[in-house]
């Protein structure tokens, strides 16, 4: 792996799990130091950071990480809403049916990840992922699959920013369920009603004043 590679991947990873918070500054001489590499391939870290919209030039201050407002979150599920759209219609009719089945099973029974314990949210995390992952394999499309990760990427970084409200992850549950058996089913246009049923309420949840800092939105 090349040296700029690889300190992109380390600050990435960094950000995304708020190890680095927005505003930190990302000074060159401190970073190349603590990554190991030379300022050349930092340089070229930071300008994928910028590009990816994780960090933003900060005059007198050089790279920063970058802040999260509700407008942009609005923004990001805006060009959400339709990819994973395009990504469960392909899906419903290229997936295996029996994959999804079993995922559907999982949801079923996730109110055992759900507790307010991180370990146990990170386990329902991880099966959300993998609903994602299957979904981008069913539906084939690496161009689709290209313009679904920076905004997977953003969704992460909101996530990461309280403890998560576990009467919304239950309903989150319920909706990835839903999701999964239109799948199954090899229903396109159920598939997408109910992602569309999910997004709107994880939106909705993300705006709503209640979702502050002290019960914030699931975002996944």
């Amino acid at each position: 792996m090349r040296a700029s590679d690889r300190a992109y991947a380390l600050l990435r990873s960094d950000i995304v799990e708020w190890r680095l918070a927005p505003g930190d500054v990302l000074a060159e001489v401190e970073q190349s130091a603590r990554l190991g590499v030379s300022r050349t391939p930092l340089r070229e870290a930071l300008a994928r950071l910028v590009a990816d919209g994780l960090a933003a030039p900060h005059a007198g201050r050089g790279v920063v990480v970058s802040a999260i407002s509700l407008e942009a979150v609005t923004d990001v599920f805006e060009v959400r809403l339709p990819l994973e759209c395009a990504a469960v219609r392909l899906a419903a009719s290229r997936g295996d049916r029996g994959v999804f089945t079993a995922l559907a099973a999982e949801f079923a029974l996730a109110g055992r990840l759900i507790e307010d314990d991180d370990g146990a949210q990170d386990a329902y995390y991880a099966l959300v992922a993998r609903l994602d992952q299957c979904i981008d394999a069913a539906a084939g499309n690496r161009y689709l699959l290209q313009a679904q990760k920076p905004i997977r990427t953003h969704l992460a970084r909101v996530r990461r920013l309280a403890r998560d409200n576990p009467e919304r992850l239950l309903a989150s549950a319920r909706e990835h369920e839903q999701i999964a058996l239109a799948l199954a089913s090899g229903n396109a246009d159920l598939a997408e009603a109910s992602m569309r049923v999910h997004l709107h309420h994880s939106l909705q949840h993300l705006l709503t004043p209640a979702g502050g800092k002290d019960d914030p939105p699931d975002t996944s």
